[in-house]
């Protein structure tokens, strides 16, 4: 072979290799097919989530931030998400519910097998005093110890599916929780230093029960849940007359509602709203308020300081 077609076939080899090189995956490309692909109802359950799969898992929230989960149309995206999905989350406890959405969904996705409720375990508190299921408050995320059981049971199965990384899920789940911990502990500090007489709560929905059990508030509102009507004349007359009445220091409006009608709560009782606060929804990302940690860090201080008077 002469040596004109050895360097022929030099350079023939050498763009062989280079065109098998870019057709193998990149190594992120890689590790990223290798992570376990989570779905979550909403933002809060996937803030968890990521907080216990950290590099181990891919997670997707279908009902975007700001928006209330209890009724919610899913989108062609969010389909595609669950049927490829190694794992759905959701809340349950009577949110995910509005016109059987989150139900329809996986149904039609035949993903049951794969669907877990992370308020498993949770010691349910009721609309009424009937203690019917369907008439269970879902808002069980707001008392910390209620999220801390959220974490463990998206800890287990995260374990169960991929126990090859069930240390570091459950490492993160540690680290995780004795955070929370810490921030329950604070809290009950905080919510301590309110006069007894002014630890009442006033919301747009009932949201803040557990919350209030948790850290002795009286927990008060305008309408029980979103899914009913909102603002009523009866509501109104109901919540003008309690404000006045027991001398409510402060109200309160959550990010995920309209503040139309505590507005008008405010003008006609003549006290203040004295912020918005977290329910249904994280904060948009780069805001404060875009974590778990953070939302709850958030509704502590401002409900501490406007029953406070300061």
């Amino acid at each position: 072979m002469n040596h004109r077609k050895q360097l022929s076939l030099i350079a023939l080899l050498a763009s062989l290799l280079l065109l098998l090189t870019a057709c193998l995956p990149k190594k992120e490309e890689s590790m990223a097919s290798d992570k376990l692909k989570v779905v979550t109802t909403y933002s809060i359950i996937a803030d968890i989530a990521e907080n216990i799969g950290k590099d181990h898992v891919d997670v997707y929230s279908m009902v975007p931030r700001g928006t209330d989960p209890h009724q919610y149309d899913p989108k062609p995206n969010d389909t595609q998400a669950v049927e490829k999905a190694d794992l759905v989350f959701y809340n349950g406890l009577n949110l995910e519910t509005g016109k059987g959405w989150f139900d329809k969904l996986i149904k039609n996705s035949r993903k049951e097998d794969s669907t877990f409720m992370v308020s498993q375990g949770v010691t349910p508190i009721h609309l009424s005093e009937k203690g019917k299921e369907s008439e269970e408050d879902p808002h069980a995320w707001l008392n910390i110890q209620n999220g801390i059981i959220y974490a463990q049971n998206i800890e287990k199965e995260l374990s169960k599916k991929d126990p090859q990384h069930k240390e570091d899920y459950q490492k993160n789940l540690k680290a995780y929780t004795d955070k929370l911990q810490q921030l329950d502990t604070e809290a009950k500090a905080k919510i301590a230093t309110i006069p007894e007489e002014d630890r009442i709560l006033v919301t747009s929905e009932g949201a803040f029960k557990y919350f209030s059990k948790q850290y002795g508030l009286t927990a008060e509102y305008i309408w029980e849940i979103n899914t009913d009507n909102q603002g009523t004349p009866a509501q109104l007359n109901r919540i003008n007359t309690i404000v006045k009445d027991k001398n409510v220091k402060a109200l309160f409006v959550e990010t995920s509602v309209s503040p139309k009608t505590m507005e008008s709560v405010s003008r006609q009782t003549g006290v203040k709203i004295y912020s918005k606060i977290f329910t249904d929804s994280l904060a948009d990302e780069g805001q404060k308020g875009d974590t778990y940690y953070d939302m709850l860090k958030w509704n502590i201080e401002h409900i501490t300081d406007g029953l406070s008077g300061k």
